[in-house]
């Protein structure tokens, strides 16, 4: 007898075990997804301001650390203008670069370990 209910309380949490985990990791993977998420989202302050006269609307984004990571400007549609600038957490530039409605344009910058390297984009396409 006791061993019939030991067979019976294994055979019991054997179930429960395998119906739940597929639930329990269900909510765990979307947890982590949301979590996942929320930091990615959250990893950057910004300053936003409409610029009146150009009718572009000028951003700052920020490292953790305060220092500006990158400066541009976008359309009112939310593409890409202008020259965009972007920095290390040190605050050394590390790229220049330029959009015509959100599309790659013209000579790119490139700082990589303070060797400067030239790109240019015609039609969103890079040319060595």
């Amino acid at each position: 007898m006791l061993r019939e209910s030991c067979v019976n309380v294994t055979y019991s949490i054997s179930l429960i075990y395998n119906v739940k985990t597929p639930i329990i990791m269900k909510k765990l993977f979307f947890i982590f997804a949301f979590l996942i998420t929320v930091v990615s989202f959250a990893q950057k302050e910004r300053e936003l301001k409409l610029n009146k006269d150009t009718n572009l609307i000028e951003v700052v984004y920020y490292h953790d650390n305060g220092v500006v990571s990158q400066t541009g400007t976008y359309t009112l549609d939310g593409k890409l203008q202008g020259v965009w600038l972007s920095f290390n957490e040190e605050g050394k530039k590390t790229v220049s670069a330029n959009y015509d409605n959100g599309k790659k344009v013209g000579k790119w910058i490139y700082w990589i370990d303070g060797v400067k390297k030239e790109v240019n984009y015609e039609n969103n396409v890079a040319s060595l």
